[in-house]
């Protein structure tokens, strides 16, 4: 096969060969109306793959010159072949002079492809890759030269899993697939900071490495955005640079793409990885439709496609489990990167990481909104431990205090006690509640009850003696054994110079104190309060 014939064949094949079985028959059908010899020679191809998968695994050697294992590249023996488009093949291969040991994606162009566009798209390639330096971007290592004036590009050989396949594969929960997202994100937004856009982010350009590094991949159709535009890149038969799953509406319509086409396309991403599908359903998975589809259609919410999962799409967890956990928050997240004009999405992917961060710490998220009921609930969810610590101890100080407040009515003094240890318990939460964006501690909650009502209760002995014995159990509870220990010595002291203190006082006092030397393992001192 000559090589012109092969440029036509490769990113149709490629193509082909990443869609399911009904849509490979669907796209063949438009393809043989339009050429039934390129058609027919596709066909074989599919034929020969399917016969030996490891068909399309060898490289093209009837092409001229075409590299084999063994070959030497600059300074680079190839090892085997690892993929080839269009465009490229990329091999793994090693440095073989000597200076050092190092194994590469060395990436280089089809032999026999003489179009200057296409060695015009590889040399801006190396030159984008140039720009980074980022842990999450697989990095250009070296770049040079064949002999017979093929650019090559050696780049970081990241071993690894699509993203999408790693978080199936490992069943991973919500949090953990957004986690790996956001450190996408991350890598996205170092590429538009370095006014680049990538144009063709999808799972398979996302690798995790198997101790969970993400590796973002293939800047080969990336546009600088500082460069003059260039026309949309569209063949006869309709297959274009970018893959059309994960395209933005723009790229279908051949309009300029920003730093929002790449927000698109991680909505697509981000979408695939939550739901286990695409945003959109169609009755024939057609070329055409899709573009339909995607300039036209309003994407499903997650949750909605969740519930129609499949237990394999929804593990971890169940389909009803699942489309509960992205309802909300999740769904509106995704819904506004996959917005028709680049205006309405989120105004860079930085943006739509910090909403993702939002959501898994219990924080507002831009996507919902500003209504007051639905901060408030998430301020609620957000303190719940808190509040619930705090309730849980004005409960105990409200129970103390009707106790207080029974033994008052039996005489004036005791009147008085209690109306103190009201007031007591009033300024304290009162403080406690002043700022409502600071987190309630419990144990300074407690210290600051005590201070409080050592000053309020100074002349109410019995009422300091009964304050001392709440916050001691409270203590206890927390395993504060000592500080316990240490208001018990307090609570002591007082009992001691009142001798009409209630006998139920001294011996709850009497047994806290065993408790305490019990879990000090202090046992002589709890034999003797016993």
């Amino acid at each position: 096969m000559d090589s012109q014939r092969w440029q036509r064949l490769s990113p149709l094949l490629d193509a082909l060969l990443e869609m399911t079985a009904d849509e490979r028959a669907e796209h063949l059908r438009t393809l043989r109306a339009q050429d039934a010899t390129l058609a027919d020679d596709i066909e074989h191809l599919l034929k020969l793959d399917a016969d030996d998968p490891e068909f399309l695994d060898s490289p093209a050697l009837s092409l001229p010159n075409g590299p084999i294992p063994g070959a030497h590249i600059g300074p680079y023996q190839l090892e085997r072949l690892l993929g080839e488009g269009g465009m490229g093949q990329v091999w793994l291969a090693e440095r073989a002079d000597g200076l050092y040991e190092r194994r590469v994606a060395l990436k280089l162009l089809r032999p026999g492809l003489g179009d200057p566009r296409l060695l015009q798209r590889f040399i801006r390639e190396r030159e984008i890759l140039a720009r980074f330096e980022h842990p999450n971007i697989a990095r250009l290592l070296d770049a040079g030269t064949t002999p017979d004036g093929r650019p090559y590009l050696a780049l970081e050989y990241v071993e690894g899993e699509p993203l999408a396949c790693y978080c199936q594969s490992r069943q991973l929960d919500i949090p953990a697939r957004l986690a790996l997202f956001r450190d996408v994100c991350t890598a996205v937004s170092h590429a538009h900071a370095n006014l680049i856009v990538h144009r063709d982010l999808k799972p398979s350009n996302i690798l995790v490495t198997p101790a969970g590094h993400v590796r973002l991949l293939d800047f080969g159709i990336a546009k600088l955005l500082d460069a003059e535009p260039v026309p949309v890149e569209q063949t006869r038969t309709g297959v274009r640079t970018f893959t059309l799953h994960y395209a933005a509406p723009e790229q279908i319509r051949g309009e300029p793409v920003t730093t929002m086409t790449d927000v698109y396309s991680l909505g697509v991403v981000l979408y695939e990885l939550l739901t286990g599908s695409k945003p959109y359903r169609l009755k024939r998975e057609t070329d055409a439709e899709w573009e339909e589809a995607i300039i036209e259609g309003e994407p499903q919410r997650p949750s909605q496609t969740a519930a129609r999962a499949t237990p394999d799409q929804a593990r971890p967890y169940s389909p009803a489990r699942l489309a509960k956990l992205l309802s909300g928050d999740l769904d509106n997240i995704v819904l506004k990167a996959l917005a028709k004009h680049p205006t309405q999405r989120y105004s860079s992917v930085e943006a739509l990481s910090q909403d993702l961060y939002s959501h898994l710490h219990g924080r507002p998220v831009v996507a919902r909104g500003a209504s007051v009921g639905y901060r408030m609930r998430k301020y609620l969810f957000r303190h719940r431990w808190g509040l619930a610590a705090a309730t849980a101890i004005l409960a105990v100080l409200v129970s103390a205090l009707a106790l207080v407040s029974w033994q008052a009515q039996r005489a004036l003094r005791e009147a008085n006690r209690a109306q103190a240890m009201q007031h007591f318990v009033t300024e304290l939460f009162q403080d406690a509640g002043s700022s409502a964006n600071t987190p309630i501690d419990v144990r300074s909650l407690l210290d600051m009850g005590i201070l409080r009502g050592e000053r309020s209760l100074a002349r109410q002995p019995q009422a300091r003696a009964e304050l001392y014995g709440v916050v001691a159990r409270l203590r206890l509870g927390l395993g504060d054994y000592r500080e316990a220990g240490d208001l018990l010595e307090r609570q002591a002291r007082l009992l001691a110079v009142l001798p009409d203190a209630p006998t139920s006082l001294r011996l709850e006092a009497a047994a806290l104190r065993g408790n305490v030397h019990q879990e000090l393992g202090e046992a002589a001192l709890c034999s003797a309060q016993m």
